[in-house]
């Protein structure tokens, strides 16, 4: 989601009213009766200014998307980011002044027109007045548009068409090493918790057919309403973009989870997601010791999925996991 750059109050009302002194240096060389144009040139700076400021907020409201517009994942996603009421709140404060401005603008030029000369100016800088104070009146609200704008500004771009495979699983435990062997993607990788700080999308295709690759933030074993801003997040892509989930434990526990939390969090997900298939996986086989680990994570996960046996770092498995992704998306076609 694009949102334009925001002007602080002082930046919107530095513009208005400088275009408004640049609009009565015109009038002010005009062929007009002297009488005329005293009032002429107040009431152009009115007009200019309001006119200026409103067209500023208006350019934000227009290139701003329509929230109830887009689809449930970008929607969810702002709520978590930022929060959806708050936005739409700081958008309608926009509206809300440039009505009150144009008001503004036809009451001072009304008055401009009936008054002598010699009280144009005086009404003009009335008129200043209560534009600057509409325009701070509204101040909070352009420092939360600024806010979320830098919030939102990498908010991931999803492919609604393509076959979509999320990656879920504790932190540590090789997801986004997993996402740079299957696909183009190429995330920050590290050897602590919460490597990922968003989410990240990798692509790839095959015999014409788009697969998109989400790897999530680390997601810790506690209920929903316990988790932080970056692990809902994560259960925003799980609950609107995935086909599947691709669930990775690590048998070696070197993430610093032990298995018995990672099953726990399985479970969880498949309660959670009980729509969304999911395809486990068994990561960090070159780094397992304790052979019953992985023995423990059969035995308590769904008997109806096979487990995958995987080393990402050194790309084992990683054709087994394209070949199972191919036909899951050969299935949800015919369907």
């Amino acid at each position: 989601m694009f949102l334009p750059n925001i002007p602080t109050p002082d930046e919107v009302l530095d513009k208005g009213f400088r275009r408004a002194k640049k609009a009565a240096a015109k009038v002010r060389t005009s062929k007009i009766h002297r009488q005329k144009k005293s009032k002429r040139i107040e009431e152009v700076r009115v007009q200019t200014a309001c006119q200026v400021i409103r067209e500023t907020f208006e350019d934000i409201l227009e290139k701003t998307p329509h929230i109830e517009e887009l689809s449930m994942f970008y929607q969810d996603y702002i709520d978590v980011a930022v929060g959806v009421d708050d936005l739409k709140k700081s958008l309608g404060a926009l509206n809300w002044a440039n009505g009150v401005l144009e008001k503004l603008q036809n009451q001072y030029t009304h008055r401009i027109r009936r008054s002598p000369p010699e009280d144009a100016a005086q009404i003009r800088r009335a008129a200043f007045g209560r534009i600057a104070s509409v325009v701070n009146r509204i101040s909070e609200e352009l420092d939360f548009l600024n806010f979320a704008r830098q919030k939102l500004r990498n908010i991931p771009t999803v492919d609604v068409e393509a076959t979509t495979a999320v990656i879920a699983g504790f932190p540590n435990v090789g997801k986004s090493t997993l996402l740079r062997q299957i696909t183009n993607a190429e995330p920050e990788v590290a050897d602590y918790p919460f490597t990922t700080k968003g989410i990240q999308i990798g692509h790839f295709e095959l015999r014409w057919q788009k697969y998109q690759i989400i790897d999530t933030p680390g997601l810790l074993d506690r209920p929903v309403q316990d988790m932080n801003p970056i692990e809902l997040n994560a259960m925003v892509a799980l609950e609107h973009l995935a086909d599947l989930i691709l669930f990775i434990f690590d048998p070696s526990q070197t993430s610093g989870f032990h298995v018995e939390n990672q099953i726990n969090l399985y479970w969880e997900i498949k309660k959670i997601f009980k729509n969304i298939p999911i395809l486990p996986l068994s990561n960090k086989m070159d780094l397992v010791e304790d052979e019953e680990n992985v023995k423990y994570i059969k035995e308590h996960i769904d008997i109806d999925e096979e487990l995958l046996m995987v080393a990402a770092s050194e790309g084992t498995g990683i054709s087994l996991i394209v070949e199972k992704l191919q036909e899951f998306n050969r299935k949800i076609r015919a369907k």
